[in-house]
C-alpha cells in the first residue's frame, strides 16, 4: 500500500480499494425480480450503516451492484462520500425508486419484465409512467400510493416532481445541514424503513409459471430422470469443470448438481420465474450459482455510448466455461428460434474455454417425442431429418463424442469434447 501511495504521489491518509474479479459480470436487465430486490436491500443495509461513521451514498442504483453467485457485492466505492453531520436528506432517495421500487412494482403488479424496464430504460422508471400504466384500483392501492400516485399529483400541480417521492416540501424544510446530528441520523433511519417497506410491497410474492414447475410436469418417467441424473453426475466426475454454464437452467436442479461437484455455475432461462427459483435455491444452498434470465438465442446486446458501457452476453460468456450444459433446450434453439443445429453447436464451442479439454453435455430430443411435436406446431416434416444419426455426424465437425447413452423415451445424453 504504501509503494502504490509513493508510486502515485497520493496523500498519507489515501485509500486503495481492491476486490476479487468477479466474472461474469452481470445487469440488472438480466436479473430475476428476486435478484433485484437483494440489490435493494443491501443498498439500503450499507447506506444506513455508512451513517455511523459520518458517510453516505450519493447515488443508489442496480448499477453499483454485481453478483458473485447469488450473493449481491457493493462495487462502486466511488459512491461513498462523507456526508454533513446536521444534513437530513438521503439524495438518492428519488433514484433508489426509480431504479428498485418501480421496476419491481411494474413487474410484480403489471407482468412487465424487468428487461424490458433496463433495456429500454436505463436510469429506471418515472412515477408519471407507472401511473399512466396502472388502473385507478391500483392508483389507489397501498403499493402505488406512495411512491406512484402522490408524486404524479404533486408533479402535474406543480408542487414536485418525479424525483421528489417522499421527499418533504421545500418551503418546510430546515436548510440542508443545519439540524441536530442525532435528529438527522434518525430521520435518516426513518427513510430507510420507509424504503424497505416499499421495496418489500413492490417485490410481492415469488412468481411461478408453466416452466417453473417443469420439474413437477415434465414427461420423463421416474427411472429416466433418474438415469439422465446419474449420467450427469458421472460426467461431471469425468470432467472436473472449474466453470459451468447451464443453458436452460430451468430451477436449477443441475447447476446444483455442478456447484456441488465444486463448479461455479452461470445459469441461463428464458423464464424468469424458474430463474427466481433457480437464485433462491442457490442462496438457500449457498451454491456457487448465478441463474440469469437470458435467452442464447436473443442475448442482452452491447449497451450505452459506442456500445461500450455493458458488453453484450456473448461477449462476457465467451470462452469462460469447461463444461457447457445443454440438457433439453437444443430443440427450442432449433425448432422454436429457428437456428440451424451447426449453429447452436458452433456457439457451444465458442462459449467453451480451452480446445481438447473443454466439454458440451447435449441433450438430444428426437422429432417424435412428445415437446418436440407440441412446439414444432405440425410442422413435424420440417424436422424430419433431425435424426440421431444427423446429430452425432453434425456434432462431429467441432466435437468429438466421449460418451452416450439412451433413455427409454429415446432421448439421448451426449458428452461431447472440443476438437483441438
Amino acid at each position: 500500500m504504501q509503494a502504490a501511495r509513493a508510486q502515485a504521489g497520493a496523500a498519507a491518509d489515501s485509500v486503495v480499494f481492491e476486490h476479487p474479479r468477479i466474472a461474469p459480470v452481470s445487469y440488472p436487465c438480466e436479473w430475476s425480480a428476486e435478484m433485484l430486490h437483494a440489490a435493494g436491500r443491501l443498498t439500503l443495509d450499507l447506506a444506513e450503516a455508512l451513517l455511523a461513521d459520518g458517510l453516505g451514498l450519493k447515488d443508489a442504483t442496480p448499477y453499483n451492484v454485481v453478483f458473485a453467485g447469488p450473493r449481491p457485492i457493493f462495487v462502486d466505492v466511488a459512491s461513498i462520500e462523507a456526508r454533513a453531520p446536521g444534513d437530513e436528506t438521503w439524495l438518492p432517495y428519488a433514484q433508489f425508486v426509480r431504479t428498485f421500487v418501480l421496476p419491481l412494482l411494474v413487474h410484480s403488479r403489471l407482468g412487465v419484465p424487468l428487461a424490458e424496464v433496463f433495456l429500454a430504460h436505463r436510469d429506471g422508471l418515472e412515477p408519471e409512467q407507472v401511473y399512466a400504466m396502472a388502473s385507478w384500483p391500483q392508483r389507489l392501492s397501498p403499493a402505488f400510493l406512495g411512491s406512484v400516485s402522490l408524486p404524479a399529483w404533486l408533479g402535474a400541480r406543480g408542487a414536485g416532481g418525479a424525483g421528489g417521492a417522499g421527499a418533504t416540501p421545500a418551503a418546510s424544510a430546515p436548510a440542508r445541514g443545519s439540524v441536530d446530528p442525532e435528529r438527522a441520523r434518525f430521520v435518516l433511519r426513518a427513510q430507510f424503513r420507509r424504503l424497505r417497506r416499499a421495496l418489500d410491497a413492490a417485490a410481492g410474492k415469488a412468481r411461478q409459471s408453466a416452466w417453473s414447475r417443469y420439474l413437477d410436469t415434465f414427461s420423463y418417467t421416474d427411472a429416466d430422470f433418474l438415469r439422465k441424473e446419474a449420467f450427469v453426475r458421472e460426467c461431471l466426475a469425468q470432467v472436473a469443470p472449474a466453470a459451468v454454464l447451464d443453458v436452460g437452467c430451468n430451477t436449477g436442479h443441475f447447476s446444483a448438481l455442478a456447484a456441488a461437484s465444486g463448479a461455479a455455475v452461470t445459469g441461463l432461462d428464458v423464464d424468469p420465474a424458474s430463474a427466481g427459483h433457480a437464485w433462491r435455491r442457490a442462496r438457500d444452498g449457498n451454491l456457487r450459482v448465478l441463474p440469469l434470465v437470458a435467452n442464447l438465442a436473443r442475448p442482452t446486446p452491447a449497451l450505452g455510448w459506442r456500445y461500450g458501457e455493458q458488453a453484450s452476453l456473448l461477449e462476457r460468456l465467451h470462452g469462460r466455461f469447461d463444461l457447457v450444459l445443454m440438457l433439453a433446450v437444443i430443440h427450442h434453439l432449433v425448432v422454436t428460434e429457428g437456428v440451424p443445429l451447426a449453429d447452436v453447436l458452433d456457439l457451444a464451442a465458442d462459449l467453451t474455454r480451452a480446445a481438447g479439454k473443454s466439454h458440451v453435455l447435449v441433450e438430444y430430443v428426437p422429432p417424435s417425442d412428445p415437446m418436440f411435436r407440441t412446439i414444432a406446431r405440425g410442422r413435424d416434416a420440417l424436422h424430419a431429418h433431425l435424426t440421431p444419426e444427423h446429430f452425432e455426424a453434425t456434432s462431429r465437425a467441432r466435437f468429438e463424442i466421449d460418451r452416450t447413452t439412451e433413455l427409454d423415451s429415446g432421448r439421448r445424453l451426449y458428452l461431447l469434447r472440443r476438437r483441438g
